[in-house]
């Protein structure tokens, strides 16, 4: 255990500044000085699911690729690898049996195709449109025990430090019938992942840790905010609630906030979201949204909560963006936070080194640096 009481797998934490998780991925593999600006954010990164895939041909090999530059520019980075439970994505080594287009359909692949859903009406295999990917059967204990085998194999050959598990709810809704059924599975296969990594090492949950039999299982919990509905005022507090529970279990948090999601970004020209410039549109709003969510942020934030933010999950889309606020000094929280008015959505938190003010119905905050 740590001087704080968790657990020795989690990275260094520390008030010195906001702290940061980072997550991205490129097709191509990173550049050295790339790596150092991300590291000079951040303790805490994990590879995302198609790094290195142009170059190397597999994410495994650009993870653990990406993982050896990591460790050699800071070595007590602690690095995640990415993979989905849910979608049969065909991007690490194992998983290329799954490509929908090619190695699927094989008569050798029989077994695979067999850990695969399949439509019930058509009686071929689910897929989602937009890129042809299958959806896992976690129902099929052969597909659950080739997951696990996956996931340590990937862990332990990529030299992570941990796992970050994507899309925990095995399409329950494509078979409402079984969903208890779908639930529990899922949940063992969680089970059996942790031990297949070890205690020595992080398991993070997406979206997950409202489900008791996985807020156990998990190290770490990431809360998503996947569309403008989670950063509503009245999710926010439940948001800060549920870290509060998490800190008190000894685990971890991972609050993610895309500004794709907010309002300056839905609510803009069509031509400001087209082609190259809807990343620098992206880049813009991030800047200038950063004060509301960073705020948000602290207000609610405990021991081992860490801070992601940015409009995507690549390298383009806000690991390399500069924002001053995350390096100024914060320092220790000076208590709980503040709710001014108990019948209004105004919240004040102080820091040794900021005071922290934010207004969730009118969405604006305000960080009050004092060095």
């Amino acid at each position: 255990m740590t001087e704080h009481g968790f657990p020795e797998v989690y990275p260094p934490f520390s008030w010195d500044t906001v702290p940061v998780y980072q997550m991205f991925a490129d097709a191509r593999l990173f550049t050295e000085q790339e790596v150092s600006v991300i590291a000079e954010t951040t303790d805490f990164i994990c590879v995302e699911k198609q790094h290195g895939i142009g170059e190397l041909g597999a994410a495994d090999l650009g993870a653990k690729h990406a993982i050896h530059q990591f460790k050699a520019a800071k070595p007590q980075m602690t690095c995640l690898v990415y993979l989905n439970s849910a979608y049969a994505y065909p991007f690490v080594s194992p998983s290329k049996v799954f490509d929908y287009r090619t190695e699927i359909h094989r008569p050798e692949n029989a077994t695979y195709k067999s850990f695969l859903l399949t439509d019930p009406e058509t009686g071929e295999l689910a897929y989602r449109e937009s890129d042809h990917v299958h959806y896992f059967d976690v129902l099929n204990p052969e597909l659950r025990a080739w997951w696990v085998e996956t996931v340590g194999a990937f862990v332990r050959e990529a030299g992570a430090d941990g796992l970050f598990v994507d899309q925990i709810h095995g399409f329950s809704w494509l078979r409402p019938e079984r969903a208890d059924e779908v639930a529990e599975a899922h949940a063992l296969m969680m089970r059996m992942a942790k031990k297949e990594i070890g205690e020595d090492k992080v398991l993070l949950l997406n979206n997950a840790a409202h489900i008791p039999k996985l807020f156990e299982i998990g190290d770490a919990f990431m809360f998503e905010h996947y569309n403008a509905e989670l950063i509503s005022k009245e999710k926010i507090v439940e948001d800060w609630a549920l870290m509060r529970t998490i800190a008190q279990a000894g685990k971890s948090t991972v609050w993610r906030i895309g500004v794709e999601h907010d309002d300056l970004y839905l609510h803009a020209p069509p031509e400001a979201k087209a082609g190259t410039t809807k990343h620098a549109t992206l880049e813009a709003i991030s800047r200038k949204r950063i004060g509301y969510y960073l705020a948000a942020f602290l207000i609610g934030a405990q021991e081992q909560s860490y801070f992601q933010y940015g409009w995507g999950w690549e390298l383009r889309t806000g690991p390399l963006c500069d924002h001053p606020e995350l390096n100024r000094p914060l320092g220790n929280p000076a208590g709980d936070y503040v709710r001014t008015d108990p019948a209004g959505w105004t919240f004040r938190r102080d820091f040794h080194h900021a005071s922290v003010e934010v207004d969730l119905e009118k969405r604006e905050g305000c960080i009050d640096w004092k060095r």
